[in-house]
């Protein structure tokens, strides 16, 4: 049975009634899905045919089993399934179908081979098929791939199985007219792949928890720093309390070289010392504000001059030295002054000078050494 040219534009409305969406959002579809036919992902083409059967009663048929091709419009069309008049590729320059371009809308069946998928689809063009519909060869059931047609990219065209596309050429070999709707399926591609989703899924919860372990880590390490850093810190500051007590102090009184030389200064405020001021003495023999020295020995626990340690210099902590300076003279006891490295070395004692429990001052500077010894004199 015949079916009019009435009856297809009624199918056709109806068909795109019932997918029918709002402009802005049709034009928002049909720019995903550019994007992502760049993105090396395919779309299925879902198959839609209706005919009436030798028993006079209509059939429709539904599948999601074509895939657009890689260069054509992802876009719906209708129409009239039309066949070549000879060839079944649908190779040729003209007339190849008995169809033209004032006919109602037609959609070209046509079979894989002899020819490129640009040909089948130009031919099929000329004589103004508003679709192509490519089977694959015989012999490969229902598989299908997606075609390359960079020569025609302003028609739709997709690919379906051999097995429907012979199926549905039999029909219209019978003289039965059959209405084709070419519906947009769904977008695939590298990523959309199940077994895809299953590894990024997999390889995203690694490097979380990988980061999250890396995470804790550092911060139970920097934790547990602060945490040492402070007991130490503590603990150094009692020990410099115990070093403190140790110090001597004494009253400046007036007539005593501090009071008189203006080179004596306290070196953490820079003032000079007056008759009355209470000072402090520390193990290398330079000597401070009382009132300013304890807070600095306290915190930072060496001379603000030459960096002796007052800890080690008192015993309060002991060190260990495992290699003493082999030049040092017997009978001599040494000290290693530290201000976080070994420095250099004072003596507690000096044979040769006369005052025994004095200690002469080691100059980073030798220069100023000579100047001291003759103030001294």
């Amino acid at each position: 049975m015949a079916i009019t040219a009435a009856t297809l534009m009624l199918y056709a409305r109806q068909s795109l009634n019932s997918g029918q969406q709002h402009p802005s959002l049709c034009e928002e579809c049909s720019r995903f899905r550019k994007i992502t036919r760049a993105a090396l992902v395919f779309w299925t083409a879902i198959i839609e045919i209706r005919y009436v059967n030798s028993n006079n009663t209509p059939e429709d048929k539904y599948c999601d089993c074509g895939v657009y091709g890689r260069n054509s419009p992802v876009e719906d069309v209708y129409g009239i399934v039309a066949l070549p008049k000879g060839d079944p590729e649908g190779c040729g320059s003209y007339h190849v179908y008995n169809r033209n371009i004032s006919s109602p809308p037609w959609i070209a069946l046509v079979k894989r081979g002899n020819c490129t998928f640009s040909e089948k689809i130009s031919a099929a063009h000329r004589q103004g098929a508003t679709g192509v519909v490519v089977y694959n060869v015989d012999g490969t059931g229902n598989s299908t791939l997606q075609m390359s047609h960079s020569d025609k990219d302003d028609v739709v065209a997709i690919m379906i199985g051999n097995s429907q596309g012979m199926e549905i050429a039999k029909v219209v070999k019978n003289g039965t007219e059959v209405l084709m709707r070419i519906s947009v399926g769904s977008p695939h591609g590298p990523w959309m792949d199940t077994y895809w989703l299953y590894f990024l899924s997999i390889a995203f919860f690694i490097v979380t928890a990988a980061s999250i372990a890396y995470f804790v880590f550092i911060s139970a390490n920097r934790i547990y720093s602060l945490t040492m850093h402070r007991r130490s810190e503590k603990k150094l500051k009692s020990e410099a309390k115990k070093a403190i007590g140790r110090l001597q102090v004494r009253k400046l009184k007036t007539g005593d070289e501090e009071t008189t030389s203006e080179s004596h200064v306290c070196a953490v405020c820079i003032d000079s010392y007056k008759a009355g001021e209470v000072v402090t003495v520390l193990t290398c023999d330079h000597i401070f504000h009382k009132a300013c020295i304890e807070p600095w020995l306290l915190e930072r626990r060496t001379c603000p001059m030459c960096k002796c340690d007052i800890l080690t210099a008192l015993g309060v902590e002991e060190e260990t030295k495992e290699n003493l300076s082999a030049e040092s003279p017997p009978g001599v006891t040494v000290i290693t002054v530290t201000g976080g490295e070994p420095m250099y070395e004072v003596p507690l004692t000096d044979p040769a000078s006369q005052h025994p429990d004095r200690q002469p001052h080691l100059y980073d500077n030798r220069a100023f050494q000579g100047d001291s010894e003759a103030g001294r004199r």
